[in-house]
Parts: structure tokens; C-alpha cells; sequence
């Protein structure tokens, strides 16, 4: 009873409002905190270029955006600096280098 009591009598004091830190400086830290193989997509498109290594398709400033890099052995951790794991592909390239693995994986596990 008494701490039912004591609750009514003290009301909680209002909190000050929490210390948020911009959008823009929380992204900051987050880059500065990122492992260093992180970046190898700019890398990979300084090293080989605008332009999809499968169908040839050329990219400019404005569309880069639709260049993806591909891992040639399939691990995202093997990020060598001379960037011999990586093609930039096209992303509809990519979507088909993909699927062509899902489907060879599906036909081998059929025999």
C-alpha cells in the first residue's frame, strides 16, 4: 500500500529529450566503422571499368547504378586489392549468372 502511495504522490519528472545525432553523422561513423573489403565495389568499378564484363553493355555516371560486381568464386569475404574475384556485371547479367548456378545445381542433384 505504501508504494502505491508513494507512486501517486510522485509523479515521474518528465525526460529530457534523448541526444540524437544527425542522419548524415550516424552514416559517417557507420562508414568509418565498416571493414575494410567493404568498398570493393568501388574498387572493382575503378579496376575494370563502367561496363558489364558479359554482354558489353557501357555505363556512364548517371546509370552505374545498374552495375553490379560478381564474385567469380563465390565468396563475398575474397576481396583481393588487385580485384582478380570480380567482374562487374550488368544487374540483368547478374540475375542470369545466378540463375544459371541454381539451375545446374537443380539438374545435377536430379541424377
Amino acid at each position: 500500500m505504501k508504494n502505491r502511495l508513494y507512486r501517486i504522490h510522485h509523479k515521474r519528472q518528465p525526460q529530457k529529450p534523448a541526444d540524437y545525432q544527425s542522419i548524415d553523422e550516424a552514416l559517417k561513423k557507420l562508414q568509418k566503422t565498416a571493414p575494410p573489403w567493404s568498398d570493393y565495389r568501388e574498387r572493382s568499378l575503378k579496376i575494370h571499368g563502367l561496363i558489364c564484363a558479359k554482354c558489353g553493355r557501357e555505363f556512364d555516371h548517371e546509370t552505374r547504378h545498374l552495375l553490379t560486381v560478381h564474385h567469380k568464386d563465390g565468396n563475398h569475404l575474397n576481396n583481393p586489392p588487385d580485384g582478380s574475384n570480380w567482374e562487374n556485371l550488368c544487374v540483368y547479367c547478374h540475375d542470369d549468372e545466378h540463375s544459371r548456378e541454381l539451375l545446374g545445381d537443380y539438374l545435377r542433384d536430379e541424377k
